[in-house]
């Protein structure tokens, strides 16, 4: 992983997925955690007001190797399991778009 010493390597305006990228790829020294500063509140993301709590079962297995990619890539597993849905229904919605052969 390429280390990131000062805040200004960190690529700003990021999409979800850019971002993800990026910090598969990268990760946060000491050095950058010694210069950060608190973020202002017009710094702060907007708070999604529009999510909905639902309940998915997954077998025990598949929970365990979910949890585990997510530690992988440094992100909580349910962050990841979004990650995943939206992907893919992307690529349904993508194909579904597409002309016909």
């Amino acid at each position: 992983m390429k280390p990131v010493k000062p805040a200004h390597e960190v690529p700003q305006n990021m999409s979800d997925e850019q971002s993800a990228e990026f910090w598969d790829a990268h990760e946060i020294t000491e050095n950058f955690l010694a210069h950060a500063r608190p973020l202002e509140g017009s710094d702060m993301p907007p708070v999604r007001t529009d999510a909905k709590t639902i309940t998915v079962r997954f077998d025990t297995d598949t929970l365990v190797r979910l949890q585990a990619l997510a530690r992988q890539k440094h992100k909580g597993y349910q962050t990841l399991l979004k990650q995943f849905v939206l992907e893919r229904l992307y690529e349904e919605e993508k194909k579904q778009s597409a002309p016909p052969p």
